[in-house]
């Protein structure tokens, strides 16, 4: 198959995720992976026309790029060539189309490559490169227009049924395993996972030992889960990450389960709860960059384990 497909759903009106995509005030604040910023030279958005735009890498390196649009419809189509800077041949075709749904607007796109193989390439590229990322900054970013406030999304793909993936997520057995970063292992001492109930444990690392607390607040299987986490002392008392002392003191998360394809994708959502400062603030946006990777070396293991239980590995 020479194509690869993605779907997202955001909370917002599909004018406003078209006016994001399309208006170069919004595009150059969330396009691209994390890391990566964007200096945008002209656009035609019309049949014909391009975009001509040069993304920064986090390296130093510049990647020109040069946008052909074969079809625009408005509020609803684009169709583009997309990978050239103007001179070369470029590497696949988009289609991206909008459409209203219940929550918001899905957006559904088709990259269209000359052959099987430069899918299956491009696609190890795009994940190795964090690509997939410009979609959670999109995520992002439609969030803080739509309700002023400042998020971490984080998405992937299992290809496991979602039961299973929900069930890795709801037993200290399963989290323990792929939870923990690259380095560091990590046992509950206590656990209630319930809505009202709650968690505590040790997380040991390169570093040293920290602890953190969980405070569960929805759990709709195999769907939702909706929980506050904090760093904590050993007795349970308010704590500070060693290498973050300055953060927000609770995390919002919500975990969304959604059936795709054959398999499951997770969204997360990861906010600053309660009275944040400028300073906490500050250090949570600092740190977005390298939450992605952060969570991707979780998500590996997850998907490692779902392999074991299932043989589903992709």
């Amino acid at each position: 198959m020479n194509e690869l497909h993605l779907t997202r759903i955001y909370k917002a009106p599909r004018n406003l995720v078209w006016e994001v995509w399309t208006d170069p005030k919004h595009v150059a604040q969330w396009w691209g992976p994390r890391g990566f910023t964007l200096t945008h030279h002209d656009k035609q958005l019309k049949v014909g026309g391009r975009w001509n735009y040069t993304m920064h890498g986090p390296d130093g390196v510049d990647y020109p790029n040069s946008t052909l649009y074969h079809e625009v419809v408005e509020g609803e189509r684009l169709v583009y060539d997309h990978g050239s800077d103007g001179q070369s041949k470029p590497l696949f075709r988009v289609t991206v189309t909008f459409r209203d749904v219940p929550d918001g607007t899905r957006m559904d796109m088709t990259m269209t490559f000359e052959s099987a193989e430069a899918a299956r390439a491009s696609e190890a590229f795009i994940r190795k490169a964090g690509g997939l990322a410009t979609w959670d900054r999109l995520a992002e970013y439609l969030e803080k227009q739509t309700q002023g406030s400042e998020s971490f999304v984080i998405q992937r793909y299992f290809a496991a049924p979602r039961e299973l993936v929900f069930s890795m997520w709801t037993q200290p057995a399963h989290l323990a395993c792929w939870l923990p970063p690259a380095g560091a292992r990590m046992e509950y001492l206590e656990v209630d996972i319930r809505p009202g109930g709650s968690a505590f444990y040790r997380m040991d690392h390169p570093g040293g030992a920290l602890y953190g607390r969980v405070e569960y607040h929805e759990i709709l299987a195999p769907e939702r889960l909706v929980y506050s986490q904090m760093f904590s002392d050993e007795q349970k008392g308010r704590g500070k990450h060693p290498m973050l002392p300055v953060f927000p003191e609770r995390m919002h998360t919500t975990v969304v389960f959604l059936p795709e394809r054959e398999g499951t994708r997770i969204s997360l959502t990861w906010r600053p709860e309660g009275e944040v400062n400028a300073s906490e603030m500050e250090a949570f946006l600092r740190t977005r960059d390298s939450m992605t990777p952060g969570w991707n070396g979780s998500f590996d293991k997850l998907e490692a384990l779902l392999h074991e239980q299932t043989g589903a590995f992709k």
